[in-house]
């Protein structure tokens, strides 16, 4: 497969030695997690878990490190002078001050571990994800799932340009995205979480009048049953809390590449590194033929359900 977008890259940095790069590096952190999920010993020299009775703070946080480390070294190591910054939500709480955004042109934005209850629940959906930033835009995407082997990338021309995607396998095999055919809001099969669902998206779902849902763990695994086909629909609907840039970002950039939509439900494109981190607000991403349509049904929605809310 002949890759035909080129996304915007820094001085220096060339797309296919990149994406080796990003392969490597995500290959290795699917050994990674898959070993500390199943107990065994790490591979890449990365410790072994130990439990809370064992002086040690268990699996996840031990895989988050391992994963975290891997890629930060891997990236660091393979382009010594490239001009960007990397933050992952393990490094979060030492490079962000409360208002101040980064600020940096290029910035890579990564999660190593994306939907930790369900690798804690050995449920398998988990994922890793990997986003380059252009002025708080992505241009770049990787999902990893390291549980079926599936690694999705996603290229934009620029932050609102054209796109192109596919999905590999371990054994470098390529496969296109395949968009469900469905248009209607009444036919599209919505994906949610089993873990942060509350009443107001209860009814805030019940208000889109969709025609179905699964549960899948991670945004990242989430938006794989879009471009898989399977379900049409993700929303975020913030509470106390909110998600942040490095759930969003590579799945993002992966979903848009590959002709779907993700974006505030007012149209609002999502925007990172603003000093917060967050992505607050009711976040809609889909297959993209009815994303304005669910846009206008969830704000009128809303406007009933918590007014005032900020979508």
């Amino acid at each position: 497969m002949t890759v035909a977008i080129t996304p915007p890259l820094p001085a220096g940095i060339h797309l296919e030695e990149l994406l080796t790069v990003l392969r490597r590096l995500a290959w290795e952190s699917a050994d990674i997690l898959r070993a500390y999920g199943r107990g065994e010993t790490p591979p890449f020299g990365h410790p072994p878990a130990l439990s809370v009775d064992d002086g040690g703070s268990g699996p996840v946080t031990a895989a988050d490190l391992a994963v975290n480390r891997q890629l930060l070294d891997g990236l660091a190591a393979a382009f010594p002078a490239a001009p960007w910054t990397l933050l992952s939500e393990e490094t979060a709480a030492e490079q962000l001050a409360a208002g101040q955004p980064l600020g940096a042109e290029w910035l890579w934005v990564l999660d190593p571990l994306d939907g930790t209850k369900d690798f804690l629940q050995g449920t398998g959906e988990y994922a890793v994800h990997l986003a380059l930033l252009q002025h708080s835009r992505p241009v770049l995407g990787v999902v990893l799932l390291p549980e079926p082997e599936e690694l999705w990338f996603g290229l934009l021309a620029s932050a609102d340009g054209a796109g192109e995607a596919w999905r590999e396998s371990r054994d470098g095999s390529r496969f296109a995205p395949t968009l469900s055919a469905r248009r209607e809001p009444g036919e599209l099969v919505l994906v949610a979480s089993r873990n942060h669902r509350d009443d107001r998206l209860e009814r805030l779902v019940q208000a889109l009048g969709l025609g179905g849902s699964r549960a899948q763990g991670s945004v990242g695994g989430k938006v794989a049953t879009i471009l898989r086909g399977e379900t049409d629909v993700y929303v975020s609907l913030s509470g106390r809390s909110a998600p942040k840039d490095w759930d969003m970002a590579a799945p993002e950039a992966v979903l848009r590449a590959a002709g779907g939509a993700f974006g505030h439900a007012d149209g609002t494109p999502l925007a990172y590194d603003q000093g917060h981190g967050l992505q607050a607000g009711c976040l809609i991403a889909s297959h993209g033929p009815a994303q304005a349509e669910l846009g206008r049904r969830a704000v009128a929605a809303l406007a009933e359900i918590d007014p005032g809310f900020r979508v």
